[in-house]
């Protein structure tokens, strides 16, 4: 993506006022890293400490998984990271799907124009904007075919911080990143094709099916 362009697409979410969470937010968190990165990681929404730094993952979170990349050759400036949510909700409650649909042209702005070869998608809110009816405990560690985007859904790192048996199970799900990123390219892609409106049911899109 060229680097003016996501300028101007960050000018964008700065001054989007599109649903209810601009009035309580500190700056907007559109996201950042390399705008021409083959590894995306896309999260659920900005917390206290990225509301007020204008920047995604930068708490306990954000720490962990700069710990986690590294652990697989990666540093933050290596790939992309943003958020479902472009602005933080009030108290971290769970975004609402208003919310979401807001912010969906902006998230899909951002990976089409980026094209990564492959999307890790971060906790249940950005899993199930690909699978909507996907259970984490089912999905985690499963690459699948979504659209034209190869993806990747690993637990939250704020989830393995609240409960240390998941710390091995997301290590796990990182190893599988390399060897994922070694065979895939990056997409041809012409429109919008993410979202709850391109989903399809489990029974009739295989495009959605685990690829393992």
């Amino acid at each position: 993506m060229d680097a003016q362009l996501l300028e101007l697409l960050n000018a964008k979410i700065a001054g989007c006022t599109a649903c209810r969470l601009h009035e309580g937010r500190t700056q907007t968190v559109p996201g950042n890293g390399d705008p021409n990165a083959e590894l995306m990681f896309i999260g659920e929404a900005p917390g206290q400490n990225e509301d007020q730094q204008g920047l995604p993952f930068v708490g306990r979170a954000g720490q962990l998984l700069d710990e986690l990349l590294g652990e697989i050759g990666f540093a933050r400036s290596d790939v992309f990271v943003a958020n479902v949510l472009k602005c933080r909700p009030p108290g971290n409650r769970d975004p609402q799907p208003d919310e979401i649909g807001c912010c969906e042209v902006y998230l899909r702005e951002q990976i089409e124009g980026i094209r990564p070869k492959l999307i890790v998608l971060l906790g249940r809110f950005a899993t199930q904007y690909f699978l909507p009816n996907a259970k984490m405990g089912e999905a985690r560690g499963q690459p699948y075919q979504a659209g034209p985007w190869l993806i990747l859904p690993v637990y939250h790192p704020a989830a393995a911080l609240r409960n240390s048996n998941l710390m091995s199970t997301m290590r796990e799900d990182f190893s599988i990143i390399p060897p994922l990123l070694a065979r895939a390219e990056r997409p041809e892609v012409s429109r919008p094709q993410i979202g709850h409106q391109h989903a399809h049911s489990d029974e009739d899109d295989d495009s959605q099916r685990s690829l393992l």
